[in-house]
């Protein structure tokens, strides 16, 4: 007589089972051992800041004025998937300049791929300068009762700053100028102090002497400027208008 063992359907499925539940436990704890071991992403835009605060604070514009920087930086383009880099560069790229809005360049230098891409970057630096107090009319002069020394970004505009009164003191308005503007280079112009057709006097200098004559001048005359004038003998010269009746030619 033969006997024969019978295994129920639902025994012969637990050895499978078991084994089911042990890879998919094995690659829940794979996965996890990698997340642990994985390195976290670098923070590029940390990097750029860093490095654009470095330059910044030994890249003073003025020596004699002492101003307040700050330097902020956007993020990158959510888009971009870079690769790993042993060793990242930061640099200024080229015909750009730490100085109001920019952008600060990182580039892979040590990697399998090398890439290269760019950080936004805001300077501001704080510090005093002459602002308008009402309105000038343009060709108006400015004068000390025109303006007031307030804090402001120099970083705002591109142009200078003209920090010393020197340079705008007594000068033509070269266009209207608003309440709160910033006087900076392009905004005065030297005044005009005689016109075409002016008898002057002109200041012949040479080494150990000095000779005066009369003249007319053949063109309008700007302090600092040079302008022809024509001599009582009939010579046309050029020299530099000092004032509002001399004009020196160095011999």
């Amino acid at each position: 007589m033969r006997h024969y063992l019978f295994v129920s359907p639902a025994r012969r499925s637990w050895p499978r089972l078991a084994v089911l539940l042990c890879v998919v436990a094995w690659m829940l704890m794979l996965r996890d051992a990698r997340a642990q071991t994985q390195m976290p992403e670098p923070d590029y835009p940390a990097m750029a800041l860093k490095w654009a605060r470095g330059v910044v604070a030994q890249s003073q514009p003025d020596p004699a004025v002492r101003l307040r920087m700050e330097v902020s930086v956007g993020a990158l383009d959510s888009r971009l998937k870079l690769a790993p880099c042993g060793n990242v560069e930061a640099y200024l790229p080229p015909g750009a300049r730490l100085w109001g809005h920019s952008r600060v360049g990182l580039r892979c230098v040590d990697g399998m791929a090398r890439w290269n891409v760019s950080v936004p970057v805001q300077v501001k630096a704080y510090g005093n300068a002459w602002v308008v107090r009402g309105q000038i009319m343009a060709g108006n002069p400015v004068t000390q009762n025109d303006v007031a020394s307030v804090e402001v970004d120099w970083a705002e505009e591109t142009s200078p700053v003209l920090q010393d009164p020197a340079l705008w003191l007594g000068q033509t308005a070269s266009r209207t100028l608003s309440s709160g503007q910033v006087l900076r280079q392009g905004v005065v112009r030297p005044t005009q102090v005689f016109q075409a057709g002016t008898q002057v006097r002109v200041v012949a200098e040479g080494p150990g002497f000095q000779v005066t004559s009369d003249a007319q001048a053949l063109a309008a005359g700007v302090v600092g400027q040079s302008t022809r004038v024509r001599m009582d003998n009939g010579r046309i010269t050029s020299g530099t208008v000092l004032d509002a009746r001399t004009v020196k030619i160095d011999l």
